[in-house]
């Protein structure tokens, strides 16, 4: 199982990034833990400035903006 984290405000392309994670993972049949950080101060721990970011299994792969679905599918692959 991957662990998955996204990181933002809950903004529109946060919410938006998390649905792609979520829709990538059941198509490549992968089974993730999602979790939606919101806390300011968790996500500056991670170094992120732009959000969305995404940590998988503890280590930052994206800042900022919405990720290609080809770069989450080798994130989870």
């Amino acid at each position: 199982m991957k662990d998955v984290k996204v990181l933002g405000s809950g903004c529109k392309r946060c919410e938006q990034t998390a649905a792609m994670i979520t829709a990538e993972a059941a198509r490549l049949g992968v089974e993730i833990r999602l979790e939606k950080v919101t806390d300011y101060a968790a996500i500056a721990a991670y170094g992120i400035a732009s959000t969305p970011g995404i940590v998988v299994d503890g280590r930052v792969v994206h800042a900022g903006g919405l990720p290609k679905p080809d770069a989450i599918a080798g994130w989870l692959g």
